[in-house]
């Protein structure tokens, strides 16, 4: 047995993280998480129009921060922030450009 056979799996450390802010009635978030999951990467997402009360406030200033008008999608792929469905920029920032 191999020393990696002893060891839990861990977070593919070439992946960055993957985060998109969402509606869920958003035809381009939508389209970029079916890119990103075609391209097999593992994302997180919300959906903020699911989301209600001070949680939903809460998450719209994370989303501020990155990204000042609040529109979505919001994609944050390790540190960078790309706004809209943006293929070219989404593959870039997932190293598969």
């Amino acid at each position: 047995m191999s020393e990696s056979e002893n060891k839990p799996p861990s977070k593919d450390k070439s992946q960055p993280d993957v985060k998109i802010f969402s509606l869920s009635t958003c035809s381009h978030c939508k389209a970029a998480k079916k890119f990103i999951s075609e391209c097999t990467i593992k994302y997180d997402f919300i959906d903020v129009d699911m989301i209600e009360g001070d949680e939903r406030k809460a998450i719209i200033e994370d989303i501020r921060k990155f990204n000042p008008r609040c529109s979505f999608p919001t994609i944050i792929i390790g540190e960078k922030v790309i706004v809209g469905y943006k293929e070219k920029e989404i593959k870039e920032a997932l190293g598969l450009g």
